[in-house]
């Protein structure tokens, strides 16, 4: 694909880098020239310096044929006039613009065809905070990742003194916890990766990739390392966005102390949160952290915007005794040096975001991506489409598929009992049907989905609506048996004698209204009503009916399609 990343940041350049990789024609646009030679230097891309929101730097970069456009700029408002642009000039097909505003991200009607026409926008801040709070479920991880719409769970675990598998091969894993179905699907040992068999020895140190269904998962990390104690005391240093969301989100279920340095900006914070401490301070004031009796902590999280002072207040919150400490880290050489030390976890942003991008720029097939070890490796959930013969993978065993290098497959997840929606395509091309079944019927929506509907336009919920929903919530009953779409005047007759010959198992009528143009042109018992002569008359094409002489069942048949008319409605009803 012709991609054009608006931004070349952590995440813009983070982007860039996996999606070079995979041969697609990539152009970054930013202002500063020195991060655009950076990235030139280290991948094969072009780069355009200037305004992402200026039409004159967007054809410069080749918005005229490009297939998406990636707006992942500092600032909101940029990201947003350049999808718009991109939409409304010169058509591009997908367009993606992260946003951290909540003003804007509470008002979906912005970002639909009278708005900005942004296709999906991604909060950085949202993204890690849902992060962050699995890390609070399970504090002994070091990741903690869904699939399969929440039924497996993939966690990072590294193994520690006291696991029961350490120094043992992983083919006793069965033998320890018989009735749960897991898989350890990779291990780093160091920086050395490993794609586990049977016959590895889990070492002391090593981080461990476990997937077991969720509900089972602990489980499995009690094999690795003793299971620490549930996280009730959090601090968070740093009263930014991600500090408040993270505080908003953890205030009714734990004990939370934020520590913000500007005055202004922790008034501002306590105003927004009701079952928070706010400390005026600074994070790496052993005196302040001591009177809030850091060493009582079961988490402390550096939040703020400078990686020097979250690494400086991780150190010392875990020296003066916090149980667990994470650090935000932008520079991704940072998080690699700290991570594993006196600091627990180092969060990358750029990484953590990645994921959501990734899922959207591959398209349809790929159901999540997310970026393993701060983007050393990727854990990928994709549908196979196809079949036998036109699939390299479906009909074959696990150990038949050609791979490439340092891959594995960790499960397999086939249709779900719950009848959750795995993809949503209105009205496809022949060629992108991969499937027998059809979207039909009643829907019920909540009111939740229904604000997605931007007002003061014509919308079609099949096109627009359901394909993002899939993956949050859109479900379906699957119905066996018979079905025609009736779309024509053809095949509602056709349907309608189908039900009259007993071809579909159903309760018909006794009586029949047959109507042309608002007029109602006969009505009695079927036979009655279904002359050769009236439905010929009615319907455009010549018809002729046959009365079996036993079973006074009758047959109706189309000699000719030879025009056309008026649809007509046809209606029967039970009992006269």
């Amino acid at each position: 694909m012709k991609i054009i990343i608006l931004g070349a940041g952590q995440v813009g350049s983070t982007l860039a880098e996996s999606l070079a990789s995979e041969q697609n024609d990539i152009t970054v646009v930013d202002i500063e020239p020195t991060r655009l030679r950076e990235l030139q230097d280290r991948l094969d891309l072009r780069t355009v310096v200037g305004s992402a929101a200026h039409p004159d730097t967007l054809i410069e970069a080749g918005i005229q044929d490009a297939d998406m456009l990636v707006a992942v700029t500092q600032s909101d408002e940029t990201n947003l006039v350049a999808c718009r642009i991109a939409a409304q000039l010169y058509n591009v097909p997908t367009k993606i613009a992260r946003l951290r505003a909540t003003g804007f991200l509470s008002r979906p009607e912005l970002m639909g065809e009278n708005g900005f026409n942004v296709d999906h926008a991604i909060c950085p801040e949202a993204v890690l905070t849902e992060y962050i709070a699995r890390l609070i479920e399970f504090p002994e991880a070091l990741q903690v990742l869904e699939f399969g719409g929440g039924r497996l769970t993939m966690v990072v675990v590294r193994a520690v003194r006291g696991g029961l598998l350490i120094g043992h091969p992983l083919k006793e894993l069965r033998k320890h916890i018989p009735h749960v179905d897991a898989r350890i699907v990779a291990i780093y040992r160091g920086d050395q990766s490993i794609i586990p068999d049977g016959d590895t020895v889990i070492m002391q140190g090593d981080e461990v990739f476990c997937l077991a269904p969720t509900d089972r998962i602990r489980e499995v990390m009690r094999e690795l390392r003793k299971m620490d104690k549930p996280v009730r005391r959090v601090m968070i240093a740093g009263g930014g966005n991600i500090g408040v969301r993270l505080a908003r989100a953890l205030e009714n279920d734990y004990q939370v102390k934020v520590i913000e340095h500007n005055k202004r900006r922790a008034e501002f914070v306590a105003s927004q949160l009701n079952n928070v401490l706010v400390l005026q301070g600074d994070a790496t004031d052993e005196e302040l952290l001591e009177s809030e009796r850091i060493e009582e902590m079961d988490l402390f999280l550096a939040l703020t915007n400078d990686d020097e002072n979250n690494i400086m207040s991780a150190l010392l919150a875990k020296r003066m005794g916090a149980r667990r400490v994470v650090a935000l880290i932008n520079r991704r050489a940072y998080a690699d040096l700290v991570q594993g030390g006196q600091i627990d976890i180092a969060l990358s942003p750029a990484q953590a975001t990645i994921g959501k991008l990734l899922q959207h720029i591959r398209r349809a097939d790929v159901v999540a991506v997310h970026s393993l070890r701060r983007g050393a490796a990727e854990a990928l959930e994709l549908v196979a489409h196809g079949d036998e013969r036109t699939s390299k993978v479906i009909g074959k065993r696990v150990d038949q598929i050609t791979l490439p290098r340092d891959t594995t497959i960790g499960a397999i997840v086939r249709r779900r009992d719950d009848g959750e929606v795995l993809g949503f395509l209105e009205k496809p091309d022949p060629s992108e049907i991969d499937t027998d079944e059809v979207n039909a019927g009643a829907y019920v929506l909540e009111r939740s989905v229904v604000d997605l509907i931007p007002p003061g336009r014509m919308v079609s919920i099949e096109r627009e609506i359901f394909p993002k929903l899939v993956g949050n919530g859109l479900y379906g009953l699957r119905l066996d048996g018979y079905w025609m779409d009736i779309g024509t005047p053809e095949r509602y007759l056709q349907a309608s004698w189908d039900i009259l010959e007993r071809r579909v198992q159903t309760e018909v009528a006794d009586r029949v209204v047959l109507l042309h143009d608002g007029t109602v042109v006969a009505s009695g018992t079927p036979l009655a009503v279904f002359t050769p002569e009236r439905l010929t008359a009615v319907y455009g094409i010549s018809i002729d009916v046959t009365v079996d002489p036993d079973g006074g069942v009758a047959t109706i048949r189309p000699v000719g399609r030879h025009s056309s008319r008026p649809r007509p409605l046809v209606t029967t009803t039970p009992n006269g």
